[in-house]
């Protein structure tokens, strides 16, 4: 991932999982793989076209594994890398902090 110059290490870790889907859809492949369906009904108000870019965005930054398997019809998995997996206490983190901010 090079987006951008940025040494900052936040700012690096921000541009590969900031944005309102991409958490979602780190958390929703915690526990198991998911097809691109499972994951699209889980997340209500995502598009397909931006679940579509944010998936490829999360395949490219080695978060996400995409597994496509030879069969009719066409199956597609997702599931979360090692790298990805890390994230999962940090996001943890964070949502333990959100329920702090709306009670």
């Amino acid at each position: 991932m090079n987006k951008g110059n940025y040494k900052c290490p936040l700012t690096q870790a921000l541009g590969v999982i900031g944005g309102k889907w991409k958490p979602l859809i780190i958390y929703q492949l915690e526990k198991s793989k998911k097809r691109f369906g499972e994951i699209d009904t889980n997340i209500p108000g995502i598009s397909r076209k931006v679940l579509t870019t944010q998936l490829n965005e999360l395949v490219e930054d080695k978060l996400v594994e995409r597994t496509a398997y030879a069969e009719t019809p066409p199956r597609v998995e997702y599931s979360l890398t090692e790298k990805g997996k890390e994230l999962i206490p940090i996001l943890r983190s964070i949502a333990k902090w959100g329920n702090y901010l709306v009670q």
